[in-house]
């Protein structure tokens, strides 16, 4: 009698463990060939800045800082213990001055404008100077 393997031809099936990646990369080389074809809808070095249509006025008596392109620095008081606008060429004498302010009057706001062509981390370091000093009402002025 025969044996079993004889009667399959006396050959033996070897497995391949192998992945087979070709599928794999033509899909890789599609996806490549669609983001590099495709143009950008928004330059990323420039951002448009939302206007807000509605907001809340601000209170009467404030502090309001404006933060000019040209460097300078503007600090003026409006409300019942106005003052006119003072301008300043370095931060820490308006910061001075603030502290000063915010000494005087605890419970007054404080707003910060920015100009569009000022840089934001440097209205955000205003802001956190102003938190740094106790002041808890600090807002941004919008157009």
């Amino acid at each position: 009698m025969a044996s079993f393997s004889s009667m399959r031809g006396g050959r033996r099936r070897k497995f391949k463990s192998e992945i087979n990646v070709v599928p794999y990369i033509d899909v890789m080389l599609v996806l490549l060939i669609i983001f590099m074809a495709v143009p950008q809808t928004q330059n990323p070095s420039e951002i448009k800045l939302p206007s807000a249509e509605k907001s809340t006025q601000p209170p009467d008596d404030l502090i309001r800082i404006e933060l000019k392109p040209n460097a300078t620095l503007s600090l003026s008081v409006r409300g019942k213990n106005a003052q006119g606008a003072q301008d300043y060429q370095e931060r820490q004498a308006l910061l001075r001055d603030l502290r000063a302010l915010h000494d005087k009057y605890p419970d007054t706001a404080v707003l910060i404008a920015g100009d569009k062509d000022v840089k934001y981390d440097e209205v955000i370091q205003l802001i956190s100077e102003a938190k740094k000093m106790g002041i808890n009402r600090v807002g941004l002025a919008t157009k």
